[in-house]
């Protein structure tokens, strides 16, 4: 008994002292009693990389704007390179003025084995903000990247010289395939590209000319990435078994049911300028044999184009469509008056949509902030010195806007 009583206090004695000991070197308790949990070590470093933002006298980080780090008390937000332990593992810190907090992400097996695909159509004077997307899809993902654009013919040599002039590590990675600008035979061909944005109408038509397809992302030219494309392509897992495509609801205008003179999606409509398709299950759907029937019916009532024939489909067919929040498609009307997209304020902004000319418009200074830190980053260059540090002066410009609170 006696020895056991000795060995207890040996071992309280020596705790006591371990706990002294690192109190002498922190200075912080809570930080001590963090060493009990069991996820220790990416505790540790989250509060490293937090504080190293927070203590920081450099600039605060441009709100919102969503970068990958890497694992370690040293961040450098440079091009990033695969670790032996973590192939796939990368933080991302959630921004506003400050980090708030840094996740881990694990990218699983399932989402490695398949390349990811973002498509997009071109035509007319949306070259330049076609070619600022994909720079920051390419900037800010890391996995295998197949980029599908139609475009005209007179434009592919444009692409084809971007792609060139892109770092080779990016071109491994990523490549681009080119296809013409084609409308099924026996259709006015002339009458679909005039179907509201230039060309827009072709993306009702992926499912039928790019066969060997299984699944794409689907974005407007007038649009940036402010996160990686993996956080996008992650709702195609999210999906049941009867889900084909993924658009956002329209909650911010509520233009739908205000002013729609045909059928339309759920309460409000939705917008489909970012939009998941799982063409495999819309080719087996018989998507296409729905497009034009519909066109022909409603071509009198249709406003907003191609977007108006997709809420018509998934009006009849509510049960196939997926949704997913502002965040990943948030746009001018979600905060021309007030902040109206509660998980974009929580979570942060995934993709930025520049609808209606925002981009280039001076009623919306933010969007053009972000949009114009985009167009002059260079690909391969330091994501923090030569995009967040001059996209936060430019949006400082415009702090005292609604969407630039």
């Amino acid at each position: 008994a006696k020895m056991k009583c000795t060995y207890r206090l040996l071992v309280l004695i020596s705790g006591v002292t371990l706990i002294l000991v690192m109190l002498g070197v922190t200075g912080d308790v809570r930080r001590i009693l963090t060493f009990t949990n069991t996820d220790t070590v990416s505790t540790s470093l989250r509060s490293e990389v937090k504080n190293n933002f927070n203590n920081s006298s450099s600039p605060a980080i441009p709100t919102n704007l969503f970068m990958r780090f890497e694992t370690s008390s040293k961040v450098d937000n440079s091009v990033i390179t695969q670790e032996e332990d973590n192939p796939d593992g990368y933080l991302k810190p959630r921004m506003s003025a400050t980090v708030h907090h840094v996740e881990k992400i694990v990218i699983s097996s399932d989402e490695r084995k398949n390349r990811m695909v973002l498509a997009v159509v071109c035509c007319g004077d949306r070259l330049n903000e076609t070619r600022i997307m994909l720079k920051s899809a390419a900037a800010l993902s890391r996995t295998p990247l197949r980029m599908i654009v139609f475009t005209e013919d007179p434009l592919k040599p444009i692409f084809k010289d971007m792609h060139a002039s892109w770092p080779a590590e990016v071109r491994e990675r990523i490549y681009l395939n080119l296809h013409s600008i084609t409308f099924p035979p026996g259709q006015d061909a002339s009458a679909w590209r005039k179907l509201f944005k230039p060309c827009s109408s072709q993306r009702l038509f992926m499912p039928l000319l790019l066969k060997d397809v299984d699944a794409l992302v689907y974005v407007d030219t007038d649009v940036v990435f402010l996160a990686p494309l993996e956080e996008l392509w992650r709702h195609f897992y999210a999906m049941n078994a009867s889900h084909m495509a993924a658009e956002h609801e329209d909650l911010a205008t509520g233009w739908y049911n205000r002013f729609a003179k045909h059928p339309y999606y759920g309460r409000l409509g939705v917008n489909s300028g970012v939009m998941l398709m799982n063409l495999t299950r819309l080719r087996k759907f018989g998507w296409e044999e729905y497009v034009v029937p519909i066109y022909k019916h409603y071509k009198q009532a249709i406003t907003w184009g191609d977007q108006d024939i997709i809420n018509i489909i998934f009006h009849y067919h509510p049960d196939k469509l997926y949704v997913y929040g502002c965040e990943y498609n948030l746009r001018p009307d979600h905060c021309m008056y007030m902040s109206v997209c509660k998980a974009a304020e929580k979570r942060g902004i995934f993709v930025l949509h520049g609808n209606r000319g925002t981009f280039h418009s001076v009623k919306q200074p933010a969007f053009r902030a972000v949009y114009q830190a985009w167009e002059e980053y260079k690909l391969g260059k330091d994501l923090r010195q030569d995009l967040y540090y001059p996209m936060q002066r430019y949006l400082l410009k415009a702090s005292n806007t609604t969407c630039g609170k």
